[in-house]
């Protein structure tokens, strides 16, 4: 069976993370759309709706068996309704589709049940408790956590911590009165560290020495992450090793926040923020309050850089300096405060391939098609 996860045009809608990749990739709670798939669907094939110049790395499909809405956040159950509709069926809500079984449409199906679907970037942020509550239950029933040791305080109640194989911790404090604490395989929390659920910790990802954690936070797979934060999502590969606040972001792929990186969250007169609108290319009055910053891949900070409320960073820039940088940092840009420059493609190229080989990745074809579109595009 081939399945296909649709972008439905809002490529744009969550930039900067999907300037290089589809939404189905996005990680929120524990897992990817994708992931979801491939979990509830072994043997399937699957593809990408999304735009042309992420095809290299993200297969298209002439022919598609299941479509599903790339913005719903599945769980088992859902997926498990989508594979029974017959040829020509779509599931529908109110005011979203869901799924489509072949590519005509003969008869639309109500779903009255709980659908968690996001429609703005910082939704993944926001409704990130939702997610994690949903995979943490697909992942773990009938299934039993590995031992913690007497070293750690588990404060609430014990059956929602679940510790998978190879997990290091060690003289830490988790707290599940406020939700679930996932540990992937692979993963270490180090001595001091400080953790309120809902969390997830990816496979091989680490929380450094004394940090403190808020939930809804995800840490992605291969992430290191120290210093104090507060609901952000991490996607895979990213890095804020040092002391430093960050809260109410989202964090691509292949990111670094130089140490004692800080974010600010809260607008000191509390109204609601503002924020760069990839759609209108224009900063857009929001109906949110808190909103750090959101950052695509490959993207970096030096030490002691401040970002202000509702910063948007695109892929590969590189900010540094002791001023506050705009609102909106193009991709490839260099400098901090008002002074930027552009970042020589080729020179990003041979930044991001010798952080990826670090973590023994291979810098594709794909990668670099992506790379050269994005720094020929105005959109970004």
């Amino acid at each position: 069976m081939k399945i296909v996860l649709c972008d439905n045009g809002l490529h744009l809608r969550f930039a900067p993370l999907t300037l290089t990749r589809p939404l189905g990739t996005i990680r929120m709670g524990i897992l990817t759309n994708e992931e979801r798939v491939r979990i509830a669907f072994p043997d399937a094939e699957v593809y990408y709706q999304t735009e042309k110049y992420l095809t290299k790395k993200f297969p298209e499909t002439s022919h598609g068996d299941l479509f599903l809405n790339a913005a719903v956040i599945f769980n088992d159950e859902l997926l498990a309704i989508c594979e029974v509709l017959e040829d020509g069926q779509e599931l529908i809500t109110d005011e979203d589709w869901i799924a489509r079984k072949g590519e005509t449409i003969k008869e639309q199906i109500k779903y009255f049940g709980e659908t968690l679907i996001i429609h703005y970037r910082w939704e993944i942020f926001q409704r990130n408790g939702e997610a994690i509550i949903n995979d943490y239950k697909w992942l773990t029933t009938n299934r039993t956590s590995n031992p913690i040791s007497s070293t750690n305080t588990i404060i609430g109640d014990k059956n929602l911590l679940f510790i998978e194989e190879g997990v290091s911790i060690e003289a830490s404090i988790l707290n599940t009165n406020s939700g679930p604490i996932y540990l992937g395989k692979n993963s270490e929390v180090m001595e001091g560290s400080v953790i309120r659920g809902p969390f997830a910790l990816g496979d091989d990802a680490c929380v450094k020495l004394a940090t403190k954690i808020y939930g809804p936070t995800t840490i992605g797979p291969h992430c290191r992450v120290g210093g104090e934060v507060n609901n952000v999502v991490f996607q895979s590969y990213s890095n804020k090793g040092h002391d430093g606040f960050l809260g109410n972001s989202i964090l691509g792929e292949w990111c670094n926040l130089g140490a004692d990186t800080n974010s600010s969250n809260l607008k000191n007169n509390y109204s609601n923020v503002a924020t760069y609108s990839y759609e209108s290319k224009t900063i857009d009055k929001t109906e949110i309050q808190f909103m750090g910053v959101v950052m695509g891949d490959h993207s970096k900070t030096g030490i002691n850089t401040m970002l202000n409320t509702a910063t948007t960073v695109g892929v590969c820039a590189n900010i540094f300096g002791a001023e506050f940088p705009k609102k909106f940092i193009p991709s490839f840009s260099w400098g901090g405060g008002n002074s930027f420059e552009t970042f020589d493609k080729d020179k990003a190229v041979e930044v991001a391939k010798a952080m990826m080989e670090r973590r023994h990745i291979e810098f594709t074809e794909g990668d670099q098609a992506i790379f050269d579109y994005l720094f020929t595009t105005k959109e970004v």
